[in-house]
């Protein structure tokens, strides 16, 4: 990027910050104490398909100044049809950013519990903490007072601290090489299926596509910017996927035998690490959840707002109040007593299956010469963005049929 890097810095590491969150901490975890390194080419399979469609994403965005639910709303002409598309993304996101954002308040308090000790009040069937309500005042008072500038200016330093916690901490338990390369070999069965597609969910997001489109075009104006966007994408998927990575080496090095939380994966490092495991995990599930608290309710009230044809500026009032929406919504959920973990994994699965439904529509509208002229897809990015819609649609389907079973 020369001279001028950090200039050309976008919204890569918020779209980094966003999947790295405490349902990536939690699925990651999970993956890694019950398989071990055995499904670490899911991940690997998720950052390259990450890559791809936050390209394409990216691509929309900085080609047509516009957020991806605009550019889907202005190729959609019948009516009925752009009405059953938008209330297919609405419900996508916006339900699911709340879903997820109870999990990221509820895991930035558990990071913050290894530091602080908290008690808990019940008011009939809520269950309130302070440290949730404090993870959502943060990202409330950072939401409705600061600039996109500077948010992404906190989200990279986040991002760091949260990469050299999770990265550090895998370097240290000096995992098996054998071993570890093995995992990069595809298998599935039934025992895995479920948590491969949760390894999925968890990190090729929905609704960063939606957060990518918008927050690109702010950035940048030109379509020459375009291999500064690419850069951009690559570096940052990359630098989320190795922390994701990172945090399956951890758990499977481990001795934890079931996992509720995070927490229970330090006690499990204890004798690898020492005293020092549930700081190093602390810190980083902290970091992945106020990080994550943000991003949720920015890229949903982003959706809300492009559906509507609504101002998209972060200090606009529609912006607030959906972003105020979602905070409240998730701050509800985690008092519901419901376990961090479970509501976590539900919502990436949830995520998994959705996925196809989302992927659609981004290629339908990558294709639009109306709409991208010469930067529509290739045929090469037509062919893998079908292999990747094809094999999240089977997995997703084989999933359902599991959970019906």
């Amino acid at each position: 990027m020369g001279k001028n890097w950090r200039n050309n810095i976008g919204p890569g590491p918020l779209v980094a910050a966003a999947f790295i969150g405490p349902g990536t901490v939690t699925v990651c975890t999970v993956a890694g104490v019950n398989f071990g390194f055995d499904l670490l080419w899911a991940l690997g399979l998720s950052i390259l398909a990450t890559i791809v469609l936050q390209e394409m994403a990216a691509r929309i965005g900085l080609v047509t100044q516009k957020g991806l639910a605009e550019a889907i709303k202005s190729q959609i002409h019948p009516p009925v049809l752009k009405l059953s598309a938008l209330v297919l993304v609405l419900l996508a996101i916006v339900l699911g950013n709340a879903a997820y954002e109870a999990g990221n308040i509820s895991g930035g308090a558990l990071g913050l519990e290894v530091f602080l000790s908290s008690p808990e009040f019940s008011i009939g069937q809520f269950k309130i903490k302070p440290l949730n309500v404090l993870i959502g005042l943060l990202a409330f008072v950072l939401l409705m007072t600061g600039s996109i500038k500077s948010i992404e200016k906190f989200m990279l330093a986040l991002v760091i601290l949260m990469s050299l916690a999770f990265l550090s901490t895998a370097i240290l338990t000096r995992p098996h090489l054998g071993l570890l390369f093995k995992g990069l070999v595809p298998k599935i069965d039934t025992s895995n299926i479920l948590t491969i597609v949760a390894l999925i969910g968890t990190t090729v997001v929905p609704y960063n596509l939606f957060l990518h489109a918008s927050l690109v075009g702010q950035k940048w104006a030109k379509t020459s910017d375009l291999k500064y966007v690419r850069k951009d994408t690559l570096v940052s998927v990359i630098l989320g996927g190795l922390i994701s990575m990172a945090i399956v080496i951890t758990a499977a090095v481990g001795s934890a035998e079931e996992v509720n939380s995070a927490i229970d994966l330090a006690k499990g490092l204890e004798l690898t690490l020492g005293g020092f495991a549930p700081y190093f995990l602390g810190i980083g599930l902290f970091a992945a959840g106020i990080t994550s608290a943000i991003t949720a309710p920015l890229a949903g009230a982003l959706v809300v707002s492009g559906c509507f044809g609504l101002d998209t500026a972060i200090k606009s009032k529609a912006m607030r109040w959906a972003m105020g929406t979602i905070l409240g919504l998730g701050l509800m959920f985690s008092s519901l007593g419901i376990k961090p973990v479970q509501l976590i994994t539900f919502a990436q699965l949830a995520n998994g299956i959705l996925l196809p439904l989302i992927s659609t529509f981004l290629l339908w509208t990558v294709n639009q010469k109306g709409l991208l002229g010469h930067f529509k897809n290739s045929w090469k990015l037509n062919i893998l963005g079908l292999i990747i819609w094809l094999f999240t649609l089977l997995l997703g389907l084989k999933s359902i049929l599991q959970i019906i079973n």
